[in-house]
């Protein structure tokens, strides 16, 4: 299937690894410029450079940035003058007992992963309006539908920012207008995260890692843990053409994982 978007700009979030670069892949081989966008400079370029040596005839652009800062944000603002699609993604916030958490670690939370895909979406929804096209995909979590006790921070940051979204994309003035906007919640996909997330549990339980890994494969009706090149694809799809009537949604993928029928 032709997606429609060769050509178009995207801006891409996280981009250096995981699910961030899983959604830049797939959109640089539906021919669309890609900014790539992580705070980790050597990763980023070794991403970036891949990309360049894999997919010919489109311009993929690294910048070194932290977008949860406003200093960040305009730097990835400044890649390019006008955006068709944005893909914003921030790394979660830490698991705990919201007992231990003040003022200062909500705001963090509530700033990393509501407000800084809010600021970048105001950044670029009226020029998408105007030219008659814009798709804006918020990588948030399964946790949006299914909450983690232990991850109060990202469940009460991104729930608010999945409220903000159902509203903004029913506004006439960008939906009538060809600019949607839709959120991709991941279940257990195989990144360094949630390697990362199996260590601790690991060290917690007295386990090994690979006891834990099989624990919570298990799980999942899949029997696996998705693919970034998987959630890219879901991504890539959301960009198109294609899912122009498609908006205010919130896709889950997580292998059968979530147990509701809504």
């Amino acid at each position: 299937m032709d997606l429609g978007i060769a050509g178009k700009w995207a801006l891409v979030c996280g981009a250096s690894k995981g699910l961030g670069l899983g959604c830049a892949e797939a959109l640089a081989h539906e021919g669309v410029n890609v900014v790539m966008v992580a705070r980790g400079q050597p990763a980023l370029a070794a991403a970036a450079a891949r990309l360049r040596a894999e997919v010919a005839g489109v311009q993929v652009l690294a910048v070194a940035a932290d977008v949860t800062t406003p200093e960040g944000r305009a730097a990835a603002l400044a890649a390019h003058a006008d955006y068709d699609i944005v893909v914003t993604n921030a790394g979660g916030p830490p698991p705990g007992d919201f007992r231990e958490w003040d003022r200062a670690a909500w705001l963090k939370a509530i700033d990393a992963n509501m407000l800084t895909p809010i600021e970048l979406i105001k950044a670029v929804v009226d020029g998408m309006a105007a030219r008659g096209f814009g798709r804006i995909v918020n990588i948030t979590s399964s946790a949006v539908k299914a909450p983690i006790d232990i991850l109060g921070l990202s469940n009460g940051a991104r729930s608010g920012l999945t409220g903000f979204v159902a509203g903004l994309a029913r506004n006439p003035e960008l939906a009538a207008r060809g600019v949607t906007v839709n959120n991709l919640l991941p279940g257990k996909f195989d990144t360094d995260r949630l390697a990362g997330t199996f260590e601790g549990a690991a060290r917690k339980l007295g386990k090994t890692v690979d006891e834990v890994r099989a624990a919570q494969q298990a799980q999942i009706p899949a029997r696996r843990f998705g693919t970034p090149r998987e959630f890219g694809a879901l991504c890539a799809f959301l960009c198109s053409r294609q899912a122009g009537y498609l908006t205010g949604q919130n896709i889950l993928p997580d292998g059968g994982a979530y147990p509701g029928t809504f």
